[in-house]
């Protein structure tokens, strides 16, 4: 069995973690206090968003031996029957 990391399964689950965080870092420092609107500094909101996804990455990494077996999930899925409608 192939180890949960060396999965094509884990690594799209872990780019589309990634890519979440980036445009919530991007978006979340444009619409702050943090950055002036009227002058964004683009190196700036450039390295923090790059720290945050690779903080991202990085956790997505650790979770790969937590929850569900090939993904960067540290939950594992709710069973089919909790899921129904009643």
């Amino acid at each position: 069995m192939k180890r949960p990391l060396f999965t094509l399964t884990f690594w799209l689950d872990a780019l589309e973690r990634a890519i979440k965080t980036a445009a919530q870092t991007i978006l979340g420092l444009i619409g702050s206090n943090v950055v002036d609107a009227t002058s964004l500094d683009w190196k700036e909101i450039g390295i923090a968003t790059a720290f945050t996804t690779g903080l991202s990455v990085l956790t997505s990494i650790v979770s790969s031996g937590i929850g569900e077996p090939g993904t960067a999930s540290v939950l594992n899925p709710a069973p089919p029957d909790t899921l129904k409608d009643t």
